[in-house]
């Protein structure tokens, strides 16, 4: 096969191993990448209803070409399609359209439809293959890549879901091109806090203005991050995987009191990594200049580090309480004693959650 175009990074795991493709034109392949994984069965591409118009006909004539059954189904777009109302719905619309346990699903779209169609596969009948095909920068550098799947619960964020790994993933660079602006740029809140956890030399190589067409290697660099800490705890029983919640115990919190889809993904996840900053200089021997580079990267991509003034930080802070990374009844929450490392402590109190965001006012 020729891979001049693309990338490819190893996932290897013990439960499954998979790879991940980055580079331009892999859509018009799709066929081809699940053939040479010998996937085979009837299949569903679940997308939401912009990412189709976009991207579907494309992905759906490369499947068909390929000698596969497929069907074309659209959610709303939107956070609110995170939900076990539309989980039901979509496994309806499978059943409905034939699909079996031979069978298998693509997700096509952002972080949204890859972790709705991912926590799909996980239950219909009892699991079925998945193919990821990420077309934002946060999905593409995180949520398609280690296996969480989930929609959200009236409590907060991904508290119901499963892991279900891939078979394949797809970060066909071209799609960012549609993105729009604000999408676009919150995606590097995900970027940056790789920079903060793992690698502080990938801040210099950010730059706002590098296009969108060139970001294969930025991508892929930043998948082998995630890929290496998920190999190291797959299931997020060690702690080692809990590094990559740096600045979302907070993060989640403002997203879901904002209510969803008010503040993207991402930046609710920078004004997290603020406060998450702030206990880690405050408490752990962060230097305010480390802290400093950090903001200033997030702010060169136009995402916030003030809180909206109508978020009250006493429902924010009860937010905080139904996070996952809660542990019988302790806060685990993800700090920062130097850049490019990380680590999990369970001594950060409420008073320590409510300063922090109390350092997000203006």
């Amino acid at each position: 096969m020729n891979n001049d175009h693309f990338l490819e990074i190893p996932v290897a795991l013990p439960s499954n191993s998979y790879r991940v493709l980055v580079g331009t034109g892999l859509l018009a392949r799709t066929g081809e990448f699940c053939a040479d994984e010998k996937i085979s069965g009837r299949c569903a591409v679940i997308t939401d209803e912009t990412v189709g118009r976009l991207h579907g006909s494309v992905v759906m004539d490369s499947i068909t070409a390929g000698g596969y059954d497929a069907h074309l189904l659209a959610v709303p777009a939107g956070e609110t399609s995170k939900s076990m109302a539309t989980a039901e719905n979509v496994v309806n619309r499978l059943l409905s359209a034939g699909l079996d346990r031979g069978s298998f699903l693509v997700a096509l779209g952002g972080g949204v439809v890859g972790d709705l169609a991912g926590f799909v596969a996980a239950i219909f009948l009892r699991g079925i293959p998945l193919v990821q095909i990420p077309t934002t920068i946060v999905a593409q550098v995180d949520s398609s890549i280690g296996g969480k799947t989930g929609v959200n619960a009236r409590a907060g964020k991904n508290l119901i879901g499963s892991f279900h790994q891939p078979r394949l993933v797809l970060a066909d660079t071209t799609t960012l091109e549609t993105l729009p602006d604000r999408e676009y740029r919150e995606g590097f809140a995900e970027v940056i806090k790789h920079a903060v956890i793992r690698d502080a030399a990938l801040l210099d190589t950010l730059k706002p203005s590098q296009p969108r067409s060139s970001l294969s290697s930025v991508i892929a660099h930043n998948i082998a991050i995630k890929a290496t800490i998920v190999k190291e705890d797959e299931m997020e029983r060690t702690g080692q995987r809990a590094l990559l919640n740096f600045g979302h115990t907070i993060g989640h919190a403002i997203e879901n009191v904002a209510g969803y889809g008010t503040l993207l993904h991402g930046e609710a996840i920078s004004l997290g990594m603020c406060a998450a900053l702030e206990i880690s200089q405050r408490k752990y021997g962060l230097p305010a200049s480390d802290a400093q580079r950090v903001r200033e990267k997030l702010l060169a991509y136009g995402l916030p580090l003030r809180l909206p003034e109508n978020l009250d930080a006493d429902t924010i802070l009860a937010a905080t309480r139904h996070d996952k990374k809660f542990d019988g009844g302790n806060i685990r929450f993800v700090v920062s004693s130097q850049l490019g490392t990380a680590r999990v402590v369970k001594d950060v109190t409420e008073d320590d959650l409510r300063i922090a965001v109390d350092s997000l006012r203006p």
